[in-house]
């Protein structure tokens, strides 16, 4: 079953690494939206903090899941939690993919970076990317299968 994915990482540090995720091709068309693109990106930075949380908002719209890419800085980028935040917010299930082995521009990895934090009760389950498309496609479908059975429960 396809899935509309939402993609929350540290954009400034990591998009390079967060375009070969989306290569994967475990998502496509529209939900490649969950992906902000560069011009869209910049745009709404150069409005502030509040543009870039717009953004998100209408990035989020229709999503079931909420994948977090975890480079080295992640965990402290405000835009990020506010992301997270958000996805909790509309019970979206999450999924954390470490991203550090993956190279930038400059064709360097990272240091692994901290798991940013999530309220107890919130299934929260990393992996490091492996490139494993099957299964990173798997375990978006567990994260919605999560959040469904959340929705359901709070009935």
């Amino acid at each position: 079953m396809a899935r509309r994915v939402f993609f929350c990482f540290h954009y400034d540090q990591d998009h390079w690494r967060a375009n070969q995720v989306r290569s994967s091709h475990v998502v496509a068309g529209a939900d490649l939206g969950g992906f902000f693109n560069l011009v869209e990106y910049q745009d709404a930075k150069g409005k502030g903090a509040e543009a870039v949380k717009r953004m998100i908002v209408r990035h989020l719209a229709n999503s079931t899941v909420t994948v977090v890419l975890i480079g080295s800085q992640t965990t402290f980028q405000p835009l990020v939690k506010y992301g997270i935040e958000e996805s909790i917010k509309r019970q979206n299930g999450l999924l954390g993919i470490r991203i550090h082995d993956l190279k930038d521009q400059l064709g360097r990895p990272s240091i692994p970076g901290r798991i940013p934090s999530v309220p107890a009760g919130i299934e929260f389950p990393v992996y490091d990317w492996d490139g494993d498309a099957d299964r990173f496609g798997k375990e978006i479908e567990a994260a919605a299968r999560r959040a469904d059975a959340l929705r359901k429960s709070k009935r």
